[in-house]
């Protein structure tokens, strides 16, 4: 199996999801990512008990799912960066490190002398890489921000699945949503630095802003909204089917599910369908017996496969549009995902054994390399590997227990 970030160590100083999960991701493809978690507290996103209504965790188990994704095959040392005497810890980490990977705010990194001067005077080669809500420059600089405020509010997101006039808006779908995204994302971006340093002997300075990455997710309507000039007229979508294509939209099935269609030649696909759901008498209706007169006709279709796929159970759709040609989803909950036959067969849902020796599973990130699934490890616990990581760096024992006596590593 090819492990492209095989030898590439990547310093991170992140916490909750949206930078973690790119060193999440840069370790699936084989770099070595050291997470430098305060000695005291952690990552913030250990102390959460309950995450969008769910516990975060089940009683008496160690596998927390909100840490295993975003952080999964690292090593964690518990460092208390604000101390002095951690001062030289720090640095011979980061003079070992390709990558130094965070997402502090700027007032945070100058507190704890961890911007870019501060690390480029330690070590000129390092890829510096910074992930914030709102960017590096301009007003907001300075100002923190989740998925759900910059990435999904102000990208464009919300609003463009709010319904006009709904008395609430939409949330997002999933927790850490965006920063899902953001996350592979960043890792797409240390991966073009350290091509670029490898070329060329430069190291980049990467940054990824969750805003930024919300307005590249709906750029189609936002490059429309500039060409026209002003915002774009409401255009709420049908019920069933779209103006001129009863096969595209959602359906209704007989048990309250939902399939989507998405067949986007109806002259093509029409007869098709119409033989796949037991009615061949549409395709010669003189209303849709030409691509001309369904897509003429297309409300009036549209109501007549809402009418059938109203009449069976989601199992049986499933089974029988799986027979045809016509692009076609399932609209699935997440247990279905988990479950669903082409992940699963490709690899991406992936099992580990969690600090209890439980196996478990978690979805992989996307990217495959030479078409062999990747081999995850569980997420570090709480500076498991302070140890073991600060000796790789010279210090001795004896070091080492003066640095804990003095409260400046775990």
């Amino acid at each position: 199996m090819q492990r492209p970030m095989e030898g590439v160590r990547v310093l991170e100083v992140a916490q909750f999801t949206f930078v973690p999960a790119a060193g999440a991701v840069l370790a699936d493809w084989g770099a070595d990512v050291i997470k430098v978690e305060h000695a005291e507290r952690g990552d913030g996103q250990r102390g959460l008990s309950r995450v969008l209504g769910y516990a975060a965790t089940s009683e008496g188990s160690s596998f927390f799912p909100i840490m295993e994704g975003p952080n999964r095959g690292k090593r964690s040392v518990g460092i208390a960066l604000e101390k002095p005497s951690a001062r030289k810890v720090f640095e011979d980490l980061v003079r070992g490190s390709d990558v130094f990977l965070t997402n502090f705010l700027p007032e945070a990194r100058a507190k704890l002398h961890i911007d870019l001067e501060d690390v480029r005077a330690i070590n000129p080669n390092i890829i510096y890489v910074r992930g914030s809500g709102f960017g590096v420059r301009g007003p907001e600089a300075g100002k923190g921000g989740y998925d759900s405020t910059a990435f999904w509010a102000r990208g464009g997101s919300a609003a463009g699945v709010t319904p006009e006039g709904a008395d609430r808006m939409v949330r997002m779908p999933a927790g850490a949503y965006g920063d899902s995204m953001g996350g592979m994302t960043i890792a797409g971006g240390i991966a073009a630095a350290l091509y670029h340093r490898a070329t060329t002997g430069e190291p980049s300075v990467v940054d990824v802003s969750l805003l930024g990455v919300g307005a590249w997710a709906t750029q189609f309507t936002v490059n429309l909204a500039l060409m026209n000039g002003g915002p774009l007229p409401p255009n709420p979508p049908r019920r069933y089917g779209s103006a001129t294509n009863p096969l595209i939209g959602a359906y209704r099935t007989a048990d309250d599910r939902w399939i989507e269609l998405s067949m986007l030649q109806p002259g093509r696909y029409w007869p098709e369908f119409c033989k796949l759901v037991g009615r061949d008498d549409l395709a010669v209706d003189d209303r849709f017996d030409t691509t001309e007169k369904v897509m003429a006709n297309a409300p009036a279709a549209a109501e007549i496969v809402a009418e059938i796929i109203a009449t069976r159970p989601f199992a049986e759709w499933t089974e029988i549009l799986g027979r045809g040609e016509g692009q076609w989803g399932a609209v699935q909950n997440s247990w279905e995902v988990g479950q669903d036959p082409s992940l699963r067969a490709n690899g991406l849902i992936a099992e580990i054994v969690d600090a209890d020796g439980v196996a478990r599973e978690l979805v992989c990130n996307p990217v495959q390399f030479d078409q062999t699934p990747a081999t995850l490890t569980r997420a570090p616990q709480f500076a498991e590997h302070t140890d073991e990581v600060l000796r790789e760096t010279g210090l001795s024992d004896d070091e080492l227990i003066a640095l804990k006596i003095d409260g400046a590593i775990t």
